[in-house]
C-alpha cells in the first residue's frame, strides 16, 4: 500500500511539472502577452478556448494552425498574429495544454 501511495504522489508531481512546463512554454513563447488561463486579456482565456473546442475532433489541428499562422473572426475583431517563434512541435504542446484547461 505504501508503494502505491508513493507512486501516486510521484505521478502527481510529474503531471504537475508537465502542466507547469507548458505554462512556462506559453510564457516563453509570448502567449501570455495576449492571453491568460482564466480570463480574457486581448484574446480569450485558455479555459474559454478549451470550452469552445471541447469535443471537436479536429480542434488540435485547427488551433495549431491558428497558433502558427494567426487568425481572425473567431473571438471578435482583434486578429491573432502569426507566431513564427513557435515550432510545430511547440504549437502542438501548447494546444494540448490549452485544451486540457477546465
Amino acid at each position: 500500500m505504501k508503494q502505491v501511495l508513493v507512486a501516486l504522489v510521484a505521478l502527481g508531481a510529474l503531471v504537475s511539472n508537465v502542466a507547469m512546463a507548458n505554462a512556462d512554454l506559453a510564457k516563453q513563447k509570448n502567449c501570455m502577452a495576449c492571453h491568460a488561463v482564466a480570463n480574457k486579456v486581448v484574446g480569450p482565456g485558455f479555459k474559454d478556448v478549451a470550452a469552445k473546442y471541447a469535443g471537436q475532433k479536429d480542434a488540435e489541428a485547427k488551433l495549431v494552425d491558428k497558433v502558427l499562422k494567426g487568425g481572425s473572426g473567431a473571438w471578435g475583431a482583434v486578429p491573432m498574429p502569426a507566431n513564427p517563434q513557435v515550432s510545430n512541435a511547440e504549437a502542438h504542446t501548447l494546444v494540448k495544454w490549452i485544451l486540457a484547461q477546465k
